[in-house]
């Protein structure tokens, strides 16, 4: 391999999405990786978290009533459900693609090892599987939308 072919080879890697190559021939290697500013870039989107909380802490404190009756569900639900929560930060996205049905759905029974959600994190899709089985009781996170590491995602009622 010689020096123009190299410099193809990383004109390439910094015009695509690839993080990294190797190439090895007769005793020679080659190491290419994308500079490190191009993961900041994939992480930014975990930001607007911050900046939605307060947004949906203002709805609901819109009528009294719904602010009241929420901390008494929050209160009562930990005594006979199990939490399943976020292992990464990332997207949380409740079906597979948006043409295919949805992993889980409230009053649906899972058992271990039922992928109940993916979250995207940096580029690449990680199903989310249930380690506890029973019947969904409540989705804590809308669709698409970002989440943080051991944020809540599902209630769950064990059986």
């Amino acid at each position: 391999m010689d020096f123009k072919q190299i410099q193809e080879l990383i004109r390439l890697v910094n015009k695509s999405n690839i993080g990294e190559i190797s190439i090895e021939e007769k005793g020679f290697k080659v190491v290419i990786k994308q500079k490190q500013e191009h993961v900041t870039q994939v992480v930014a989107p975990a930001a607007p978290v911050y900046a939605a909380a307060p947004a949906a802490v203002a709805a609901p404190a819109a009528t009294a009533t719904t602010v009241a009756e929420k901390p008494k569900a929050a209160e009562a639900a930990p005594s006979n459900t199990i939490t399943i929560k976020s292992p990464m930060i990332g997207t949380f996205y409740r079906r597979p693609s948006p043409d295919k049905p949805i992993f889980a759905e409230v009053g649906d029974e899972i058992t271990p090892g039922k992928v109940v959600c993916i979250i995207e994190a940096m580029k690449l899709f990680n199903e989310i599987e249930s380690e506890v089985k029973g019947r969904i009781v409540k989705i804590l996170v809308e669709d698409a939308s970002p989440v943080e590491y051991d944020q809540p995602l599902f209630l769950v009622e064990p059986m």
